[in-house]
Parts: structure tokens; sequence; C-alpha cells
């Protein structure tokens, strides 16, 4: 007898930012890697639509083949500008806008960093850059401490979409702190994509099992020794953690309990 296959879109209903309907939870960057080539092999494994660039570190001319702008068909992949490297608000906003003229869209990932050592963010000057662009007509995803007060703000300012840290930039430690991230997804009305931090696929798995609704990761692929590879096993522990999140997993117990009844059992 022929087993009937479940259609995986009728697991779940799609990633919605901004209005923009998006099948894949994974979204990637564009640094760190060995070339061109690997990068784009990479983001092809991921099924990822968003693909992140940062605007100060990258080539915006389109026409030059040593160019990572030059391998991304827009047509296929949302371009998404970043400020990464900015430290000041007026930095950032006036990178977003550079993006803009530059032939990218309205969207940006806004970062505001605060600390050189560490990376994490600037919260007072990210919301305030968040108003300022929100106000421009900019669709801002914007990058913050997994801390409730400071998403809630940007939410209030009119972000498309809030994205606290897993843990710091690069570092690969995985969520460090489940329970806000659970806490900021609650709250929130907007999408919430866990941004930095992820090192392998099974962070990747416990991030989606909180509830959010996505992951932005680079390093984690770039820097792993196959990224090609890493990044097929990133998109199936995307999807794994998603629909985990939405079966509902069994209770924790402390004692075991068998898995059939002693009930009508054989003697």
């Amino acid at each position: 007898m022929a087993t009937a296959t479940l259609d995986p879109q009728t697991l779940d209903e799609p990633l919605t930012i901004a209005g923009r309907i998006l099948r894949s939870r994974l979204l990637v960057g564009t640094g760190k890697y060995r070339d061109n080539d690997q990068m784009v092999q990479a983001i092809e494994a991921s099924g990822a639509e968003v693909v992140t660039v940062a605007v100060r570190r990258v080539d915006l001319d389109r026409t030059r083949e040593e160019g990572v702008l030059f391998h991304l068909d827009p047509e296929r992949f949302l371009l998404l500008p970043n400020t990464a490297g900015c430290y000041t608000a007026e930095d950032a906003v006036r990178y977003a806008r550079l993006a803009r003229a530059a032939g990218f869209t309205d969207w940006v990932k806004l970062e505001v960093i605060g600390d050189q050592e560490t990376l994490l963010p600037d919260a007072e000057a990210t919301i305030r850059a968040a108003r300022e662009l929100v106000a421009d007509g900019f669709k801002v995803l914007a990058y913050t401490n997994d801390d409730l007060i400071t998403a809630l703000r940007l939410e209030d300012a009119g972000c498309a979409a809030v994205m606290p840290l897993a843990s710091p930039i690069g570092s690969g430690l995985g969520l460090v702190n489940p329970y806000n991230i659970r806490t900021i997804k609650a709250r929130l009305q907007l999408p919430v994509i866990v941004d930095a931090g992820v090192g392998t696929a099974s962070d990747a798995a416990l991030t989606m099992e909180q509830g959010v609704d996505g992951i932005l990761m680079n390093t984690a692929l770039a820097e792993a020794q196959d990224p090609v590879r890493m990044a097929r096993a990133m998109s199936l522990a995307t999807e794994a953690g998603r629909l985990a999140f939405l079966a509902g997993r069994m209770p924790r117990r402390e004692r075991a309990v068998p898995s059939s009844p002693r009930k009508g059992m054989l003697g």
C-alpha cells in the first residue's frame, strides 16, 4: 500500500517580514569565505532567500567580477544591506542611505556596535537609528542584545523585525540565554530572528525550538571546515527545530515511563 507523503509546506506557514513571504527561515551572510565560489555554493546549499551584505566592507559596483555582488542575483535573493562596522547611529543611518542609493531595496539590517572587544550592540544608538530610518521609509531589521526592553522599544520604533543575539558575534557559543529569547518572542508581535553566535547544527535546532521565526548566520558557515556541507546541515537543523517547536516536545520526567502500558500484556 502506498504511503502518503506530507508536503513540507503543509506543516508550517511561511515566514513573512514586512509583507514579503519567505519559504526559508534561514538567512545567511557573505563574509569570511575563502573565495566567492565557495560563498555561492554555501548559499545555494543553505536554501536561504535573504542574503546580507556589509555595506562598509564590499564593493558596491555590481559589474566587478571580484566583488561579492557580481555573484548574487538580486532577482533570486533579497540582498539585505547591513550596517556592520558602524559604531554610531549617525554612521549607521548614513550607510543605510548609501546602500539604498547604490540600488539596494529599502530593507536594511541595522547594526550599531557599542564595544570593539565584545562587539555587543549599543542599545540606545540602535533605537535612535531605527527611528530615523523608519521615518525615512526603511524596513528595519534591528540587531540587538537579548534584552526584552530594548526589543520592545525597537518594536515601538517601527522595526520590521527584531534580531536578538544568541551569543556574541563570531563566538560560536550557541544559545546562551534561552529564557531571554523565549521571553522576547512571547512579548513581541514582530518576527524575531536570532542573529549571531550559532556555531553548528545542534545550536540552530535548539534556537528554533524556542519558537523564534528564523536565524541569521555567517561565521558558522564560512569558518566551518566544509562550508557547503555545514550550510546544508544548518538548513535541515533550522527546519527540524522549527517543526519540533510546532510539534511540542514530550514532558521532561525524572523517572522512567514505559513506552507501552502494562495493561493487556501477554503473560
